[in-house]
């Protein structure tokens, strides 16, 4: 059993940057994939970025070069650097995890947060 909790989120100007962080606890919680997903109203959950244990990542095409995954095994946190934000990131950001490996499929995560929500102004 796995649980997440989100923070960070807020509202920034397009251009500006927020930094999620989501604290994953439970004995085992290092040794889980961990994901982020935004969920836009009216819009599916989306896949935004993945690290396994090791620190393999894999980004949307949508984020990629504004946007960083990293996490601390150590302190069980997973991180999300956003920069260069858009008005098209406003969403609710979800942390998620699961065990085995890495992927997109949010309907193939066990454990999901309450979610933080990010709002970017233009």
């Amino acid at each position: 059993q796995v649980q997440l909790v989100e923070s960070g989120g807020g509202l920034v100007q397009a251009g500006g940057s927020l930094r999620l962080s989501c604290a994953a606890s439970g004995r085992t919680a290092s040794s889980y994939v961990l994901g982020w997903f935004r969920q836009a109203p009216g819009k599916e959950r989306e896949f935004v970025a993945v690290i396994n244990w090791s620190g393999g990542t894999s980004y949307a095409d949508s984020v990629k070069g504004r946007f960083t995954i990293s996490r601390d095994n150590a302190k069980n946190m997973v991180y999300l650097q956003m920069n260069s934000l858009k008005p098209e990131d406003t969403a609710v950001y979800y942390c998620a995890a699961r065990s085995y490996y890495s992927t997109p499929r949010a309907d193939l995560y066990d454990y999901w947060g309450q979610g933080t929500q990010v709002t970017v102004s233009s």
